[in-house]
């Protein structure tokens, strides 16, 4: 029989667990390869194929999905990755390939949290000034933008990759690491850099968690900006569960999982 062909949509720590997992537990009867955007300078090893670039949203990944005869498909992506993702849905509905996607948790807001939530990015940039005067930014490269008019800020920001080009912010910083962190890594850097306002992204996940329990000790607030709606379809929340999704038979997956 020959190997089943699945395609993971990666670049978080989930997937790469999940590619892992899915060759330890399937072997030969898997053709495994994974995708990533090419937005990290120096993704770590994966096992299987690697494949970096885009595909050309919708059609062109729909194009790949049938080239390629792809017989499964997960969307381990990013919780603010939704484009991809809906790219990933309408692809996988035009070329008639079982999706599943893996989403992380989210984080659970402690009684002691002082996040003040908030649904876009420009609405974290708007409101940022007026909580604090030097907030730790760690949004990722491609949104810093959005925080240039607020020229009242100094901002310490967090980047896996050295930036090319200088940050378009009036007065910063930036540090660079990759998680995952440790809460008294980020309790001494918070302090070290005199920070009274954290500004990030409700992504879920320990490797960067860490940075919402330093806030917590230190009574700083929390600029969260809220997940975007994820894609319709069937979810799990585990590497485990995906990986029992790919047991089953491609009949059986199409219907079951989380809602």
């Amino acid at each position: 029989m020959a190997a089943e062909r699945l395609l993971i949509l990666g670049g978080t720590a989930e997937a790469a667990a999940l590619a892992r997992g899915a060759l330890a537990r399937f072997g030969e009867a898997l053709d495994l390869t994974t995708s990533l955007a090419g937005r990290t300078e120096r993704p770590g090893a994966l096992p299987g194929r690697v494949r970096i670039g885009g595909f050309g949203r919708a059609k062109g990944l729909a194009a790949y999905l049938a080239e390629n005869r792809v017989d499964r498909l997960i969307d381990a992506t990013h919780p603010f990755a939704a484009r991809i993702s809906r790219a990933a849905r309408l692809a996988c509905e035009a070329a008639c390939v079982p999706r599943l996607m893996l989403v992380r948790p989210p984080w659970r807001r402690h009684p002691l949290d002082r996040w003040v939530e908030v649904d876009t990015m420009a609405e974290a940039a708007a409101v940022v000034g007026h909580i604090g005067r030097r907030a730790f930014l760690t949004v990722g490269a491609g949104e810093i933008g959005c925080f240039a008019a607020a020229a009242q800020v100094h901002f310490v920001v967090r980047l896996i990759d050295p930036p090319r080009r200088p940050l378009p912010l009036r007065c910063c910083e930036v540090i660079i690491g990759r998680g995952p962190f440790g809460l008294a890594e980020e309790c001494r850097r918070l302090k070290d850099h005199a920070i009274d306002v954290l500004v990030c992204k409700a992504s879920g996940g320990a490797a960067v968690e860490a940075k919402i329990g330093a806030a917590r000790e230190l009574g700083l607030p929390v600029v969260m900006v809220r997940r975007p709606p994820r894609e319709p379809g069937v979810a799990v929340e585990t590497v485990a569960a995906a990986l029992d999704w790919l047991a089953r038979d491609q009949g059986a997956s199409t219907t079951e999982g989380m809602s």
